[in-house]
């Protein structure tokens, strides 16, 4: 017989990423996930390939050492009855001297990218072909695979949808800024891989990294230590706290994770300025779904960051509510991290599925600024020894928080109530625009019998008391609109709820903050008032806040925390309330023109009122949403925005995608950053 000769071959990328779900990575490239089976086509010249004369083998092979014995390397024969478990080679049908074989992974094989290679072999000549390359990724649709997800409507969420919303502000008012994922962009894929090629493990070993690359709890922990650059592995993002950005971008400014992470790759990996933590979580959820690992962003309310691990944080102030003294343990208004989808094999029974991932830099974990994958179970039971960083986060969302009043004479006071640590712990709902509530994934309801239990187990006595029905109670209160450039009030509410008449004094006041629990300078202080209040009634003191005295104080965080503090002349006890206030930025409104459609022309008209009582220099609006623009839409006003004004511009829109998209909008200025909206957008497929 002649030689077998291979001529041209046809990989289907488009069929194929179809069914494995990665067309909208576009079709220039082979991509697929384990243990599902991918059709390949082979055409063969002079003559159709014969069984029993010829005999066709494949070869694939991954990263720079690829070997079987690390599974980065795989021979395999075709065949008729493939086995489980290997990778396969299988014809399905022959049409003269075409050649349709379907190729299969194993459900736990490495990913990356792979060459692949055919061998024909006929009276023992050999000719050998290089097919050419594909990507293998995770594949929460096979129930064999440890990422496996068995709702459909989960897996688009968390695998396949390229834009969410991630929740912010404070728990007493929570809101949501849209964030474009982007995991199925042009080059991301490449960049990721390539975060996996540069990192630490996989430089000092790459033969043992490559054959780890099949465990989704070794990636997540890679990729937790890769987003941030604090052990100067070339990490993505450089986290900056301090409300100086001038030679960067504000962390407040981004709205998706693929102008960063091809930033990063532009300037040969060198860190991109700035990120703070929903950045850093953002960025980590994107790298994790476009590997095929199900994840989603995660906020906890009032999170702690408790460094010596004791579980509790004391805050130090004087008797009108000025923080005494500095301390390394803080409270963040908010905190966000990932949780991501997985098996956990390496641990005892029951703790596989969602795993926390934080690649904010804040502690180091075996030497390396990473935090997990931790089990959410065994956050939720109190489970210290598990594998990774369980009393780290543990004390996010339990620790306790101790107020101390230092007196005139140096005297100090335990205040007899403490704020709540680990509320409304938020993530967005599937396939809709709203907040789910995940707190009773994270902990046990408050005052249960579970709740002490697990504080046994973790040896925790807790401090804090809830809401007395006796003596005095305080709070804090906010009048509607704490508007960016408007005064507002806030009023500290004291509750008799005794059967007799009593005398307090009370003080307010209310500094710039950070969102991660840092204080700025006063805007606003009362003088200590002393008031009686009759049995079983409630008084209120005032603080204004004016916009005079916070205008030049405030962050970027837009955060005003509030203390109030009352002393009970009866008893001699000191209450303290907290409060953070979130001071709003403006709307901007965003309205589509036209019917949306496929490859069709579409117009968006966005506008935005200058709320403050000066003119915005340097105004900026950035326009992106994955499938409706290509990369970021940039418009830069010529002219200052007059106070009242308005600006409003159209800009065209080409939507690659059909299906609900997200158009966001981010507009910067000299007096207003951070400035987000969005508008939900369906286009209609284009018609055949």
């Amino acid at each position: 017989f002649a030689d077998l000769v291979l001529e041209t071959w046809d990989l289907h990328c488009d069929r194929n990423g179809r069914e494995h779900r990665t067309a909208d990575m576009g079709c220039q490239q082979l991509v697929v996930r384990r243990g599902q089976p991918f059709a390949i086509t082979l055409r063969f010249s002079g003559r159709g390939y014969q069984e029993g004369v010829d005999r066709l083998s494949f070869n694939v092979e991954t990263g720079p050492c690829p070997s079987e014995t690390s599974g980065t390397s795989s021979h395999f024969v075709m065949t008729d009855c493939p086995e489980e478990l290997c990778w396969s080679a299988v014809i399905q049908q022959q049409d003269g001297e075409s050649l349709s074989v379907s190729l299969c992974s194993p459900p736990n094989a490495r990913i990356g990218r792979y060459s692949m290679t055919l061998e024909t072999c006929t009276d023992y000549q050999g000719s050998s072909y290089q097919i050419g390359d594909f990507f293998l990724l995770f594949n929460p649709w096979h129930p064999e695979d440890t990422v496996f997800m068995r709702d459909e409507n989960e897996r688009r969420e968390y695998v396949l949808s390229q834009h969410g919303l991630i929740y912010q502000g404070t728990c007493d008012y929570i809101f949501s800024v849209p964030w474009n994922f982007g995991q199925f962009e042009d080059d991301i894929l490449a960049i990721c891989l390539n975060m996996l090629d540069i990192n630490p493990k996989h430089l000092r070993d790459q033969d043992r990294d490559c054959s780890r690359r099949n465990d989704p709890v070794y990636i997540g922990r890679v990729v937790s230590a890769m987003v941030n650059c604090n052990d100067e592995d070339r990490g993505v993002l450089f986290g900056r706290w301090d409300n100086r950005y001038e030679d960067g971008m504000s962390p407040m400014a981004w709205i998706g994770s693929v102008d960063i992470l091809k930033r990063w790759k532009k300037f040969g990996c060198q860190p991109v300025k700035y990120g703070q933590c929903w950045v850093f979580a953002a960025v980590a959820c994107t790298v994790m779904r476009c590997l095929g690992i199900p994840s989603r962003v995660v906020t906890n309310y009032n999170s702690a960051h408790d460094t010596n691990a004791n579980l509790t944080i004391d805050r130090y102030i004087n008797e009108r509510g000025e923080q005494e003294r500095y301390s390394w343990d803080k409270i963040w208004n908010f905190h966000c991290w990932v949780e991501s989808w997985m098996a956990r094999p390496d641990l005892a029974a029951g703790y596989d599925g969602w795993q926390v991932l934080d690649p904010t830099p804040q502690e180091k974990s075996e030497g390396v600024y990473c935090c997990g994958p931790a089990p959410v179970k065994a956050i939720k039971e109190g489970d210290m020894l598990l594998k990774y960083d369980i009393p780290f986060i543990f004390a996010e969302v339990n620790a306790d928080v101790v107020y101390w009043v230092v007196q005139g004479d140096g005297m100090q006071k335990q205040s007899i109530r403490s704020s709540d640590v680990g509320k409304y712990i938020s993530t967005k709902s599937v396939g809709r625009d709203s907040r789910e509530d995940i707190t009773h994934n994270y902990k046990y309801p408050e005052g249960s019998e579970e709740e002490r239990a697990v504080f046994e187990k973790a040896e925790h006595q807790k401090k804090s008391i809830g809401e007395e029905d006796e003596g005095l109670h305080l709070r804090i209160k906010v009048s509607e609109g704490a508007n960016k450039g408007s005064d507002f009030d806030v009023f500290a509410v004291v509750n008799n709820n005794t059967d007799e008449e009593r005398v307090c004094r009370v003080t307010l006041c209310a500094r710039a903050a950070s969102h991660n629990g840092t204080l700025g300078p006063q805007c606003g202080l009362t003088d200590p008032l002393d008031i009686d209040i009759e049995p079983r009634a409630e008084k209120r003191v005032p603080l204004r806040i004016l916009y005079e005295e916070y205008r030049d104080k405030l962050t970027q965080d837009n955060l005003i925390k509030v203390v109030a503090l009352l002393n009970d002349h009866q008893t001699g006890d000191i209450i303290v309330a907290v409060r953070d206030i979130y001071v709003e930025n403006p709307p901007i409104k965003i309205r589509i023109l036209g019917e949306p459609m496929q490859n069709r022309k579409l117009v968006a008209e966005i506008s935005l009122v200058n709320p403050l009582a000066v003119p915005l220099n340097g105004c900026v609006f950035v326009v992106e949403g994955t499938g409706l623009t290509e990369g970021q839409l940039i418009k830069e006003l010529e002219e200052p925005m007059e106070p009242q004004a308005e600006a409003k511009f159209r800009m065209d829109l080409m939507p690659r995608l059909s299906g609900l998209q997200k158009l966001m909008v981010d507009f910067e200025s000299d007096q207003l950053t951070g400035v987000k909206g969005y508008r939900n957008v369906i286009i209609a497929p284009q018609p055949m």
